[in-house]
């Protein structure tokens, strides 16, 4: 019995439940394939300086890979004028308020004797305006006033050509202040796009990469990458494929997950790239298919039709399956999910949809505080609150809140209240990682969809791979309602565990499965 109780139970005893054992019985047998986002100024602070920083995560190293994580996704690191850093000013040198070089490696060194890899975020679709490149290549075509000027400028600059500069506006440019010059920034004023078809530019990414891989990063996630060139998709996917190529000849098991924010039609085909994972966000957010499946917007059984279809279209593409998936459930740019559930029903609907996640095929993502339910919705900066360490104002390691952020409290209690809860979010979500690494056909796995068996509140998946992995039967009660599911058809007899939201029991017998409301069973 591990020393922390989790949070599938029915039937409490002695503040352990029945499903506890169960399922603690079950060796570890992989790595979880699960990987933990950190907006770094918010999560850890080391110093009292109120910003969360490197130091203030190495601190908390055994709390994540306690949970089951495998990897950390760092968002921007590099020295930037702003608080979320993704306008980076030197691509070589770490934000100050997030501490120095020895401080990452020793990041580095502590994640990796913990068996948890640690990826960056990597931005090259821009620049921030205060980059040095961008400083001497405004100061060169200050005096254009047509295109000839600009064509001498970019002789007598080269970092005039490092970004895309023209003599009149179009969609995405912006005016150089004092000038008669316009600029490409897609995002806003303050991030120039860089021109990624100069080999000079990539030249210089390729020495930035370089050197976080010999610092000991795993591997990138890329930032922005439909906007490399707008409207351009075959040529996003040539720069990324150079990029990946590039990283793979320095280390070949570097991991690249890639930010593709459109329709799954537009993204998917980016696999061509070589990238090992796409951020998938048919499921993501408010309006995606996990929340609307756990909010019962939709039918249970819309969960397992989407991921067969998700399946069918990555097959099509000839570059990637259903174990390449880079799912996803909140990120830094959207509200948290504690908010996409109002009423009695919310506590329960909060955990079922991080199931939902954690049962995807792939790399599944999840970002800091949702393991604890954090609120956070309108403006970004909502979004990125400090984490929820404590209620206790004096508790050392909380941040403060990002400049602009509104004041609100937390729906859910903090993390350390809810530690030795069996039945919290905290210790639901650490059971569904779990279950991620205990059975690792649920991120190596293709996915079959049973219909016959499957309902306006249930559904029924089937994860099985050729790795020789032990096949398992997944089933997801959505409802408010017990259910009842005949499986003797199939051959699974063994109920081997259970994620619970109540200590109600789930039970198999003679080929039916009852399972209370919101519960997912795993059948082996």
């Amino acid at each position: 019995m591990s020393a922390c109780s989790f949070s599938s139970g029915v039937s409490e005893k002695d503040g352990i439940t029945q499903m506890n054992v169960l399922n603690d019985n079950l060796e570890q047998v992989a790595s979880s394939n699960a990987a933990y986002e950190i907006f770094v100024g918010s999560y850890c602070d080391s110093n009292g300086d109120g910003v969360g920083d490197i130091a203030g995560i190495t601190s908390k190293i055994d709390y994540i890979s306690g949970m089951g994580f495998d990897m950390i996704w760092l968002t921007p690191i590099c020295t930037s004028p702003t608080y979320h850093k993704y306008d980076v000013a030197d691509y070589l040198t770490i934000d100050s308020s997030f501490g120095t070089i020895g401080d990452f490696e020793e990041l580095i060194s502590e994640s990796h004797a913990r068996g948890v890899s640690v990826i960056t975020d990597f931005v090259m679709n821009h620049t921030s305006s205060e980059h040095p490149w961008f400083l001497e290549a405004s100061e060169a075509v200050q005096d254009c006033h047509s295109e000839a000027d600009l064509e001498a400028a970019r002789e007598t600059c080269e970092y005039v050509d490092y970004y895309n500069f023209a003599m009149e506006s179009s969609a995405g440019y912006v005016n150089l202040p004092g000038t008669d010059v316009y600029y490409e920034a897609q995002f806003w004023e303050g991030m120039p796009d860089l021109n990624l078809a100069n080999p000079s530019v990539r030249s210089e990414l390729e020495g930035a990469a370089e050197y976080w891989l010999s610092e000991g990063v795993d591997g990138f996630r890329l930032d922005a990458t439909t906007y490399y060139f707008s409207g351009a998709n075959q040529s996003n996917i040539e720069t990324l494929t150079w990029f990946n190529d590039y990283v793979k000849n320095i280390d070949p098991d570097a991991y690249i997950v890639c930010e593709a924010w459109a329709d799954a039609a537009t993204y998917i085909p980016y696999y061509e790239s070589g990238v090992d994972g796409i951020f998938n966000f048919s499921f993501s957010g408010q309006n995606g298919t996990i929340a609307k499946v756990a909010g019962g917007v939709l039918p249970a059984f819309s969960y397992g039709e989407a991921i067969e279809a998700y399946q069918a279209s990555l097959l099509a593409t000839g570059f990637a399956s259903l174990a390449d998936d880079a799912s996803f459930y909140t990120n830094h740019d959207m509200g948290r999910s504690a908010g996409y559930f109002a009423g009695d029903e919310s506590p329960y609907r909060t955990r079922l949809a991080g199931a939902l996640n954690l049962l995807m095929s792939g790399r599944t993502f999840v970002y800091y505080g949702e393991e604890i339910g954090m609120k956070g919705s309108g403006r970004d900066e909502n979004f990125r609150a400090p984490m929820y360490w404590s209620s206790d104002a004096s508790y050392e390691g909380l941040c403060n809140p990002p400049s602009g952020m509104d004041s609100f409290e937390m729906k859910f209690d903090s993390l350390e209240d809810q530690m030795n809860d069996p039945l919290s979010i905290y210790n639901y979500y650490r059971e569904a990682v779990l279950l991620r690494t205990r059975f690792p056909v649920i991120s190596t796995g293709s996915c079959t969809y049973y219909d016959s068996l499957s309902s306006d509140s249930i559904c029924v998946i089937e994860k099985t791979d050729e790795l020789g992995n032990t096949p398992v039967l997944i089933v997801i009660n959505t409802s408010s309602e017990a259910q009842s599911v005949d499986v003797s058809s199939l051959s699974y007899d063994e109920l081997s565990a259970v994620l619970a939201v109540s200590y109600e029991e789930a039970t198999l017998r003679g080929g039916t499965l009852e399972l209370p409301p919101y519960f997912v069973a795993v059948l082996t």
